[in-house]
């Protein structure tokens, strides 16, 4: 596997895997990664650190001061969001579908099983980029593997046997 190609875990937020945003028409995601989970953060430190070596001459021939990187610290960036405390964040697109399997790396068909809050496996290329004078590492959505549910990140969100009553 390449070094700028990642798999890591964490908790799937703001999917947008059945359509694509209607903001920049692609398939996308917030991965959310536990600061205890030192083997992924370690994997995306890591491939951060490749593409900032490998990705000089499209910056000019050095890392720039004010390069913007992907990895956000959840503490630090969204302190009120609960999902987010004790955590670094990522946002993650792609422009075909990402393929979606379960834990038997068996297709998922029904998208719908996938939410904000379920925990994934997810592959991730980071990528330098120069765009109108914005230097940063980007990064590709890959694929995803569903490894467990979770409860979902909607606040609003209510189980409707909460609400309803059986009819008769």
């Amino acid at each position: 596997m390449k070094k700028n190609r990642v798999v890591v875990k964490g908790r799937m937020a703001f999917a947008h895997l059945n359509n694509p945003s209607s903001v920049d028409k692609k398939y996308g995601m917030t991965l959310i990664v536990s600061k205890d989970d030192d083997q992924s953060i370690n994997r995306m430190n890591e491939a951060i650190e490749y593409v900032k070596e490998n990705s000089k001459e499209k910056w000019g021939g050095y890392i720039p001061n004010n390069l913007k990187i992907p990895l956000h610290d959840g503490d630090v960036e969204k302190p009120e969001k609960a999902q987010f405390r004790n955590s670094f964040y990522l946002n993650a697109k792609c422009s075909d579908p990402p393929q979606i399997v379960d834990k038997n790396v068996e297709p998922i068909e029904n998208r719908s099983e996938l939410y904000s809050g379920c925990f994934i496996n997810v592959s991730l290329v980071f990528y330098g980029y120069n765009v109108s004078g914005n230097r940063g590492i980007g990064i590709w959505l890959g694929n995803i593997q569903k490894i467990k549910d979770g409860p979902r990140m909607s606040k609003d969100h209510i189980d409707a046997r909460d609400e309803f009553e059986v009819i008769m």
